[in-house]
């Protein structure tokens, strides 16, 4: 086991329901994103890491991949923030073609942004454009967000202010 991250790769309920849930990408209006029903094994998030980095160097160790936009760009919680729990650590997104960006500084606000109608690509390569609330999404975020509701962009930009080098340390890793 990685004393940093652990090794537990069981998604927590909130993300568990967000997999059965699903999402409707309304012909670019919706969400583009399909949630695992599970975090991607360690292996294959280290050699995914490694082909998106072109680095063999890197692990996946910091990450639990769990689901993807239609390019093949994936959501992520990072273990940024040593010695707690999973719940409280940021959401990130790497892009197909190699963008990169936190969305949520915690779980609870990742189910915030896609109750506003926000995914993890949509965050990452175009912003926040406003609010597009969804009903089932909404309802899914009060059951079980821990903090409080807020508009997708200030849970962006409240993201970002805290992990503002995220992109350009990703960058640092690709060869």
């Amino acid at each position: 086991m990685n004393e940093t991250t652990g090794d537990d790769r069981s998604l927590p309920p909130a993300l568990a329901d967000v997999a059965r849930l699903g999402f409707d990408y309304d012909d670019g209006n919706g969400i583009d994103f399909e949630a695992y029903d599970a975090f991607c094994p360690a292996e294959e998030t280290t050699d995914w890491l490694r082909q998106w980095t072109g680095n063999p160097e890197v692990d996946g160790d910091a990450y639990r991949l769990f689901g993807q936009d239609g390019t093949g760009g994936n959501a992520a919680v990072w273990y940024a923030r040593p010695g707690r729990p999973l719940a409280e650590q940021p959401v990130v997104f790497m892009g197909s073609e190699g963008e990169c960006g936190v969305v949520a500084g915690n779980l609870s606000d990742f189910l915030w942004m896609l109750a506003d109608g926000h995914g993890p690509l949509e965050a990452v390569l175009f912003g926040i454009d406003g609010s597009r609330p969804d009903a089932a999404l909404t309802a899914l975020a009060e059951r079980h967000a821990t903090t409080p509701r807020r508009p997708a962009h200030a849970l962006l930009a409240e993201a970002r202010a805290e992990f503002p080098s995220f992109a350009e340390d990703i960058a640092a890793l690709c060869r």
